[in-house]
């Protein structure tokens, strides 16, 4: 029997929510999913047509690599931590990789991203290798105490970060972020005044676009993205400034595919890059009932070949609340209930079996005639659902 569709399937590297909401949005296009993870029935895996589970710990195993590469012709990633060694071997197996081993490698060490981003002329903060504690205290006669010391790699939603406020805190804030072993950085602490987001999608063709700037704001204990306002509410100068910046930022990294850009928006007005993701990000999950097109279903275009689709609001305004974990064990049925009698609420649960404080569980969208009124369905509706 033919096949319906003569795309994919698309293979995703990595079974969590960014890869369940991508296999819905190749769902929709008629494209099957093959899920790799290196666990049974991750989030993802429970709704893909094929499932590849990588042994152990790691993603380099050449006979779970082969498998993969086998059943997709066409790869993405859901997160940045599969290294882009493994990308290679995938492709030299004959499967397609977006975004391109290169891109990834890049943006997974966040010095060579900051490098990268700096020679394209894109505002980051001032920055330098650490190679030993030592090295701080001259470092902050360069940039000033207090210093931001990140993990150059795998550092995710501020586990790799820690503030250095001086020279005595140095070895302790080096051996937390787990040196000698893991390499390191620092960065100009940034004053600013809120924190900016921007989902750009760039297809394998050069052609982009652009989603709304939007605000992230952030828990400020678990240091976790907590809500998304879209549109941002800043000045619109401010705003197509972050569009420009970001988009020149994914098109110095030869992106493919939705990537995310975290910018600060600073006290003269002014604007710094804190870091890209190289996949569909949390601060663009607004668009799936806030756009005409979600920044998933660009993704599954951009890295298909396929034409990609508007990106605007179809309100006026989107509020979006991650739903973290407190460790309830589920969602009771009564409380999705509740959330889901508010008007313009939408619930998206991503399937994960263990509620951690400060886990990613699920989130809330609504929109609304404003900020305030989007802001305050979201909130009411993340509030039923303790979890």
């Amino acid at each position: 029997m033919q096949r319906a569709s003569a795309l994919g399937p698309l293979g995703i590297l990595g079974g969590g929510q960014l890869g369940r909401m991508t296999a819905e949005a190749a769902s929709r296009l008629g494209v099957d999913v093959v899920v790799a993870e290196r666990f049974q029935r991750s989030p993802a895996a429970r709704i893909a047509a094929h499932e590849v589970v990588f042994p152990g710990a790691t993603w380099d195993d050449d006979d779970a690599i082969e498998r993969f590469a086998d059943l997709a012709p066409v790869v993405t990633l859901e997160n940045e931590f599969v290294d882009a060694g493994v990308l290679r071997k995938i492709e030299a197996r004959g499967s397609r990789v977006w975004p391109g081993p290169t891109s990834v490698g890049t943006v997974q060490d966040k010095l060579r991203q900051k490098h990268a981003l700096a020679q394209a002329g894109l505002p980051v903060p001032p920055f330098r290798r650490v190679e030993e504690p030592g090295d701080l205290l001259h470092l902050a006669g360069e940039l000033g105490w207090p210093l931001m010391l990140k993990a150059r790699r795998d550092g995710y939603d501020g586990s790799g970060n820690v503030l250095v406020a001086n020279d005595a805190g140095s070895v302790e804030a080096c051996r937390k972020l787990g040196w000698p072993e893991r390499t390191l950085y620092v960065e100009r602490q940034v004053r600013f005044l809120r924190e900016l987001a921007v989902i750009v999608v760039r297809g394998r063709d050069g052609q982009s676009v652009v989603y709304p700037v939007v605000e992230t704001r952030q828990d400020p204990l678990l240091h976790v993205c907590r809500m998304v306002l879209a549109p941002a509410p800043v000045d619109p100068v401010i705003a197509r400034e972050a569009a420009r910046v970001a988009k020149a930022a994914i098109e110095a990294m030869d992106g493919v595919g939705a990537w995310g850009v975290e910018l600060f928006l600073l006290e003269d007005g002014s604007l710094s890059v804190n870091e890209l993701a190289p996949r569909p990000h949390n601060s663009g999950h607004y668009s799936i009932e806030g756009c005409v097109t979600s920044q998933f279903e660009n993704h599954v275009r951009a890295v298909l070949g396929l034409p990609l689709g508007e990106p605007t609001l179809v309100a006026p305004a989107v509020g979006m609340v991650n739903l973290l974990g407190q460790g309830a064990p589920c969602v009771s049925t009564g409380g999705l209930e509740r959330a889901l009698r508010i008007p313009g609420a939408h619930v998206h649960l991503y399937g994960k079996h263990e509620s951690r404080p400060g886990r990613k569980m699920g989130h809330v969208t609504a929109t609304g005639q404003s900020l305030e009124d989007a802001m305050d369905r979201a909130q009411r509706a993340a509030n039923a659902l303790p979890i």
